[in-house]
């Protein structure tokens, strides 16, 4: 549960994905479009993927993913405008949400994304779906192309040293794109996703129930929480994460208790992001419990950047919703190991 897996070289794609997400918010920051942040936050998630890989598979997969990305900002934006009220109903965006979450979870694991899951997409589907005043359209997907450029752009930086440098070319692009997915694994792929339907879809439902009686919002943060233990190796890891997801965010809320009692400004909210997210992908890869202590405050930060509200109700909402979600999450995860052993009995 506490242990930490040893360093490897992980400063170095922490920096990459920091450097891509603290350049396009500090200069809408400067400029005072705000409003576009959300657009660039979820879309420098593209600067995750690939993150030991040579650059021309590193290329290829977040340019993948980075379309995928694209693809779920500009539905949930659309989905956001045609809905009554310019925002989609709490109940409508669990279901609009669960069917995100599996369908981009078959095509995560078609692609060979790493991270494997929709974690990312649930996030950024739900939270832009929800928001009720939506920028221009042009401007929101013009901001979600220039950022995950930049995120391209950022990902093979490396090569600029003769001993970071591997192959890139257009030959070795061609035949990195193909992706060969045997029946087995396809098979497994789509076995997979019915845990990426049914999860959020319960967490969700779970959370805008208790929200609707309690007075809270944010279901989507019990989605996203209920995903996390669907990722691992064995029943042990994936319970593992679920814990480690609710103690994180516990220890993170505290943090970021003290960093709203100071108020920042803007502009060092910002370098606050951009430290929060260093440290997230310094840590995800060793020790998931201290990087969720920094994943917590990096997005209740980002929520006070786009829209000022009392941090407090944030704090709230995140922590009910985060036990809701983990709880669900390892009810799905425990599920079929309890039906095997019955079956077996």
């Amino acid at each position: 549960m506490f242990s930490i897996g040893p360093a490897r070289r992980d400063h170095l794609p922490a920096a990459r994905v920091a450097l891509g997400l603290f350049l396009p918010l500090l200069i809408l920051t400067l400029t005072g479009r705000l409003d576009l942040a959300i657009f660039a936050n979820f879309s420098a998630f593209t600067g995750i993927y690939g993150r030991n890989e040579p650059h021309r598979m590193r290329l290829v997969t977040q340019a993948r993913a980075g379309l995928l990305m694209f693809a779920v900002l500009l539905a949930a934006t659309l989905v956001a405008r045609l809905s009554p009220g310019g925002a989609l109903d709490p109940w409508m965006s669990v279901a609009a949400t669960s069917v995100v979450a599996w369908a981009c979870s078959i095509i995560a694991g078609l692609w060979h994304l790493r991270p494997a899951g929709s974690l990312f997409y649930i996030f950024a589907f739900a939270a832009v779906a929800s928001v009720p005043h939506q920028p221009p359209l042009w401007e929101a997907m013009l901001t979600s192309v220039l950022v995950i450029a930049l995120c391209l752009g950022i990902g093979v930086l490396s090569r600029v040293r003769a001993s970071h440098r591997t192959p890139l070319s257009w030959k070795e692009l061609a035949r990195v794109r193909r992706i060969r997915v045997a029946p087995a694994e396809r098979r497994m792929v789509w076995v997979e996703s019915i845990g990426y339907l049914v999860a959020p879809a319960l967490a969700g439902w779970a959370a805008t129930s208790v929200g609707q009686a309690m007075g809270f919002g944010h279901n989507y943060w019990a989605m996203v929480a209920a995903v996390v233990p669907l990722v691992g190796h064995s029943t042990r890891h994936r319970v593992t994460r679920g814990l480690q997801r609710v103690l994180g965010t516990v220890v993170g809320l505290g943090l970021l208790w003290v960093i709203v009692a100071v108020r920042p400004e803007a502009w060092v909210m910002v370098i606050l992001i951009a430290i929060c997210q260093f440290g997230a992908e310094l840590l995800i890869a060793r020790q998931y419990f201290l990087a969720q202590v920094c994943v917590t405050p990096l997005a209740l930060l980002s929520s006070l950047l786009m829209a000022r509200v009392e941090p407090a109700t944030l704090l709230h909402d995140r922590f009910i919703d985060t036990v809701i979600g983990a709880a669900v999450g390892l009810l799905v995860v425990l599920a079929p190991a309890v039906f095997r052993r019955l079956a077996t009995r």
